[in-house]
């Protein structure tokens, strides 16, 4: 083994990542980022809850003042969520206790210039990451921001505008010392990547303009663009940021953010980020455009010209692709094929199916949420087998996220805390 003054510092960083997926229950608790530790949507831990309801299995359920499509993180005794709050035009990072669900503080920026928006993606969208020291936010063209665990502003960047007709929703990414950000969409889209302690300007790669196809409801700049959170992965030894773009798949050196390979093949609009799984990469586009697989590398494996609509990004189980569509359709395909092995609709209690949330991915059982709060719990298996269907009956967008034993959703009207054995509720 080398002396540890010979690691690099990526390497020691990838060392950190694993520990903490791997090893003690108390570095188990933390999910980081909008999907977890490795942001693969996938967690270590067992034993979770199974079924639960309003009244059963709540350890705690605190109202929220706004609704939002953000998903929360959780390190150590806190949890942290993103909310956009009409009350001042604020956009806020709010800390909650984990055991308790007190809130702890609320920090945010006031925004009231014109910033349009869609009314089903209200601003703050972008899910919060940590570090464990600090909470790194992105709140549209209100800035890129780091917060202190006291809720403590410790530095901000001006990014500029961020205008779509749809809001934005990309989350930041960190790695080693550098935050990642998809800056997008509109007319001005960029990668950047800045130091994490003080949010100077690493580099920065800017993406040209697009003009999509145009429908009869929309104007063709609306229908270009990419809302997808950059995965980083390691393959044969290098680490590579991917980034579905309109058009196609792009990997990124993560040093310099030159581009290492692309693959062609996705449509004008992408809402999912990339899945990563035994050296194959997959990409879907959004509004029903193409999905594209490839190995890692850009050699294409199979592409499907048209694609069920869905904004959630997958996960990977045994070679198997399982995804949502927006409609509530569960989908099982083969990883390295794009054969499906089976489609199954996930009905609920709620007011609607529709479901832009992602799979959460614990041991062979998957976790997703759809837009009624109903969580649909079923077997990452090549035969469907649905193990429960929990209902909330409060409307929400958010990913599920699994912490230390403990279920945590976020809907548009509350923050909850499901736990495995019955702690009581509290209001």
């Amino acid at each position: 083994m080398p002396a540890p003054e010979a690691w690099t510092y990526h390497r020691a960083m990838r060392l950190l990542l694993v520990l903490a997926c791997l090893s003690t229950p108390a570095l188990a608790e933390n999910w980081p980022s909008w999907r977890g530790p490795a942001a693969s949507g996938v967690s270590s831990e067992t034993g979770l809850p199974l079924t639960w309801s309003r009244t059963e299995n709540v350890a705690w359920r605190v109202p929220l003042s706004d609704p939002g499509n953000s998903t929360p993180i959780v390190w150590g005794g806190r949890i942290f969520v993103t909310m956009a709050v009409k009350a001042g035009d604020r956009r806020t990072l709010t800390c909650f206790d984990r055991a308790s669900g007190k809130l702890l503080w609320q920090s945010g920026v006031s925004y009231t210039d014109a910033d349009p928006t869609h009314a089903t993606n209200p601003h703050a969208s972008a899910s919060p990451v940590t570090d464990g020291e600090r909470v790194y936010v992105w709140f549209g063209s209100a800035g890129l921001i780091a917060y202190d665990f006291s809720g403590k502003e410790v530095w901000r960047r001006d990014l500029g505008k961020q205008r779509h007709t749809w809001g934005y929703g990309t989350s930041p990414v960190l790695y080693g010392n550098r935050l990642f950000l998809n800056f997008g969409p509109g007319d001005r889209a960029f990668l950047i990547a800045v130091d994490k302690d003080t949010g100077r300007t690493l580099w920065q790669n800017d993406f040209p303009a697009g003009q999509g196809q145009k429908f009869a409801n929309w104007n063709a700049e609306d229908m270009f663009g990419s809302w997808a959170t950059p995965l980083m992965i390691r393959h044969q030894g290098k680490d590579e940021l991917l980034l579905p773009l309109p058009r196609k798949l792009v990997s990124f050196d993560p040093e310099t953010g030159k581009e290492n390979w692309s693959a062609e093949g996705l449509g004008d609009l992408v809402y999912p980020s990339a899945v990563y799984a035994d050296g194959a990469v997959v990409a879907i586009s959004g509004f029903g455009g193409p999905t594209l697989a490839v190995k890692a590398g850009g050699e294409r494996l199979w592409h499907l010209p048209k694609s069920r609509q869905q904004i959630g990004t997958g996960v990977v189980r045994n070679g198997l692709l399982f995804t949502i569509d927006n409609g509530g359709i569960a989908q099982c395909a083969d990883l390295k094929t794009g054969a499906v092995v089976w489609t199954e609709r996930l009905r609920g209690k709620g007011e609607t199916n529709n479901l832009w949330s992602s799979p959460v991915l614990a041991g062979d059982r998957i976790y997703v949420m759809n837009q009624g709060g109903d969580t649909f719990v079923f077997r990452a298996e090549p035969k469907f087998e649905l193990l429960a269907a929990n209902a909330l009956e409060e409307r929400s967008n958010s990913s599920v996220v699994i912490s230390g034993g403990d279920i945590i959703l976020r809907t548009h009207e509350a923050l909850w805390r499901i736990a495995g054995k019955q702690q009581g509720r509290k209001q």
